[in-house]
């Protein structure tokens, strides 16, 4: 291990308390948690000045691990926990860690109206097609066709994207990334917590365990090699037909607009209700 590393394993994690973690091996959860605590790390704030929050699934146990200020509250609720936690302390990071089912399935109404109003947080949702931790359950972003536990003969439901849903519904950040590029990750979660509004990191992982054992893609290397395989930056898909980008991960900012953020114009009602 590089000093690097261990200077920020024993400054960002709770290493003598909460370890070894209970992922899977070969799971990309610790590749995320790398890229988060490396992207604080590098914009320089004290770990007083962030809030960890998550719901319920594998990406829950996130704050159990990292030294912040952390919550880890009930399934598909942490954008409410995170929304009260920025009303009351504003001048606080707050970073909501979420799996696809977690965020757009139970939490997909509570996604919807936070994008609309533009909160301040940062939301990084883990995207690996599948409940992972309750039994490999279907989420709305399996894909069709795929063998899940809920769906042994196939999942006949379509899938729609979180980055469409996030920008419809008013985000004003919006990014992807893959576990296989760990080093962009780092810097979309940089600029996500530096945005001024509500900003949407999607992380394409790997559930071997669940979504590839039952998909014929067991093998961790195997399903984040593919990544690597499958990805396209923004510049050059912008250059490729709709066909071509089929089956294709978009990756990098594919959404940065300047907008009213909520926190501050909540501020000024409170400003002119005390005058």
């Amino acid at each position: 291990m590089s000093q690097e590393v261990t200077r920020l394993v024993h400054k960002y994690l709770r290493h003598d308390k909460k370890f070894p973690h209970v992922w899977c091996p070969g799971c990309g959860n610790g590749i995320i948690l790398g890229a988060l605590i490396r992207a604080v790390d590098r914009l320089g704030f004290t770990k007083d000045e962030v809030v960890l929050v998550s719901g319920i699934g594998c990406s829950g146990r996130m704050p159990v691990y990292a030294d912040f200020n952390t919550l880890h509250t009930t399934h598909g609720r942490a954008l409410t926990f995170a929304t009260g936690v920025k009303l009351v302390k504003p001048d606080l990071k707050v970073i909501v860690i979420m799996g696809d089912g977690d965020a757009t399935a139970i939490g997909g109404n509570h996604f919807i109206h936070t994008a609309r109003r533009n909160i301040d947080l940062t939301s990084i949702i883990i995207n690996n097609y599948i409940y992972g931790m309750t039994g490999g359950q279907f989420s709305p972003t399996t894909p069709y066709g795929s063998m899940a536990s809920t769906s042994p003969y196939g999942h006949i439901e379509p899938t729609f994207s979180i980055a469409q849903l996030a920008e419809t519904a008013g985000a004003s950040f919006l990014a992807r990334g893959t576990v296989y590029h760990a080093r962009l990750l780092d810097k979309l979660i940089e600029s996500a917590i530096l945005n001024c509004g509500f900003s949407v990191v999607e992380v394409i992982s790997n559930c071997h365990v669940h979504f590839g054992r039952r998909n014929e893609t067991s093998n961790p290397v195997t399903m984040i090699k593919s990544m690597k395989e499958n990805a396209v930056t923004v510049e050059k898909a912008k250059k490729m037909t709709p066909e071509s980008l089929k089956d294709k991960i978009v990756v990098g900012v594919l959404n940065d607009i300047q907008k009213p953020a909520y926190i501050n114009e909540y501020q000024k009602i409170c400003e002119k209700a005390k005058n």
